[in-house]
């Protein structure tokens, strides 16, 4: 059923692309009710307008709070045309219907982003525009809502094609964007006051997302898939992109996995290489194309076709050591003008600069059929005053801090994880198996492939604890000096006895790092 448009009330706080919305409801005569700034502005703009109060005969109160809401309003939108009861009650209070509704509301998000003041933050939670916005989406078999500046084009369209009247199909896929904005508003507004009250695991808990872009396709091409953010916490993701290919779902989800270990190296300079999700290298390093080399070197055939993160400007030398290599994406904290003209030499390489990334400590999800999982990151950081020595041998001041860099990096490694490094590089990985000892042996054979030389003394991190000895008796035999690992099984005192037996370090955290 297509609707013929009367009347139509404006009430926005953004005001862009308003001329030819304006221009096309002049054009079928449509009678326009608006209050406030938008009255302003459609007036100035040279069109007529009924102003809301004088509509209402009801001056507004309590500093614009109470406007709109008022039954002349509310009845106009949400009575139903094909209902006699409704319609004859219409006609006794003699209120016309309201078949147009154009609404985006206080700049909430905006607001929080810029001030910490609560009561500037309370003051710009919308209450009117909502409820406007409800009533008209309920009611789309007869009422047209508008919530986006974006979709004003589609409205004329739809004026356009059908004589100042829209189609019932067009109300009802209003109806649903407006029912996701006022959804995201409020999950918005509830998530402020949750991290205001510290509250991290409330009773109902609501994820709201913006759609930053749609993508090519999801982790393979027969998935559809897009990036969502929330304007409360992330207003702009940080990345700009300088080069390259449109980044994937897969690009995507290594560069948030890199940065995450690249936030744990602090202020000390190192590279991180992603692959799938799983580390494939990690170095620091004071001088910066070293921190690349030796990350790179840890796994040269995994990092192929992976994911560089580097928490330092890329310079000209940097950019053609990275450019002897086949890689997705490059992030680092800015771009030197010639770097850029070398790295660009490869077209499809994605460029990203991450000098305004900020991390985030929210919540991480896991979505599953029907149902969610919620939990805080692992952002534990190791207390060296809280680690046991449980072996006769101790190590020293300058190995307590490599050991802190293995048993960090082995945090972001898929478990069942075992990290080998040597002078703050990893030099064998091995990730997500099923058996503990599975990873030992592939992390010792990464090692033995691409760095035999720095087996010897290595340190080994594992990111829970030996449930046999067969791991460590196998890091022993290929090298390994020192082994950090939580502790906490049945067999530690024969685990202990097999590295006391093996003349290495061994450490208990207590800390375990699943990360499945």
């Amino acid at each position: 059923m297509n609707l013929k448009i009367k009347n139509a009330l404006i009430s926005v706080s953004n005001k862009e692309n308003l001329v030819s919305l304006l221009k096309t409801l002049k054009k079928f005569n449509i009678n326009i009710i608006s209050s406030g700034g938008t009255y302003a502005s459609i007036k100035k703009l040279g069109y007529q307008c009924t102003e809301l109060s004088k509509y209402t005969g009801f001056k507004e109160m309590l500093d614009g709070r109470v406007k709109t809401l008022h039954p002349k309003i509310h009845a106009g939108i949400l009575h139903d045309r094909q209902n006699k009861i409704h319609k004859n009650e219409m006609n006794i209070k003699k209120f016309p219907p309201i078949d147009l509704i154009i609404v985006n509301f206080y700049p909430f998000q905006k607001v929080v982003m810029s001030t910490s003041n609560p009561k500037e933050i309370i003051n710009n939670i919308d209450i009117g525009g909502p409820t406007m916005v409800r009533a008209a989406a309920k009611n789309y078999k007869n009422v047209a809502i508008i919530t986006n500046k974006n979709d004003y084009s589609e409205l004329v369209k739809e004026l356009e094609k059908y004589k100042g009247k829209t189609s019932l199909k067009f109300r009802e896929i209003m109806s649903s964007k407006a029912f996701g904005l006022t959804a995201y508003y409020d999950a918005m507004i509830a998530n402020w006051l949750n991290k205001k009250l510290s509250i991290e695991f409330p009773e109902r808990k609501t994820i709201f997302g913006r759609r930053l872009k749609k993508l090519r396709y999801g982790e393979n091409p027969h998935q559809e898939s897009s990036i969502y953010i929330n304007d409360f916490e992330d207003q702009k993701l940080g990345f700009i992109q300088l080069a390259g290919k449109e980044l994937s779902y897969n690009n995507y989800n290594d560069m948030f996995a890199s940065l995450e270990i690249l936030e744990s190296l602090g202020k000390e300079t190192g590279t991180v290489i992603i692959k799938h999700a799983n580390p494939c290298g990690v170095s620091k390093n004071k001088n910066p194309i070293d921190s690349f080399k030796n990350a790179f070197a840890c796994d040269p055939l995994s990092a192929f076709g992976g994911v560089v993160a580097c928490n330092f400007k890329i310079n000209e030398k940097i950019a053609s050591e990275i450019n002897k290599n086949f890689l997705e994406v490059i992030l680092a904290k800015g771009f030197e003008k010639k770097s850029l003209n070398i790295l660009k030499r490869k077209k499809n390489l994605r460029i990203i600069d991450i000098s305004e990334y900020k991390s985030k400590n929210i919540t991480s999800i896991k979505n599953f059929e029907g149902a969610f999982l919620v939990q805080n990151k692992d952002k534990i950081i190791l207390d060296r005053k809280k680690l046991k020595c449980v072996t006769k041998l101790k190590p020293s001041k300058k190995e307590l801090n490599e050991i802190e860099f293995t048993f960090n990096v082995s945090k972001y490694v898929k478990s069942n994880a075992i990290v080998l490094c040597n002078n703050f590089s990893t030099i064998g990985i091995g990730a997500g198996q099923p058996s503990r000892f599975d990873s030992c042996k592939i992390a010792i054979q990464k090692a033995k492939k691409f760095q035999p030389q720095k087996i010897k003394n290595s340190i080994a991190a594992s990111d829970a604890f030996f449930p046999f000895t067969d791991g460590v008796e196998a890091l022993i035999k290929a090298g390994v000096k020192i082994i950090i690992q939580p502790g906490g099984s049945i067999r530690d005192q024969e685990v202990i006895n097999c590295a006391n037996k093996g003349k290495v370090k061994m450490l208990f955290t207590d800390i375990r790092h699943f990360n499945h």
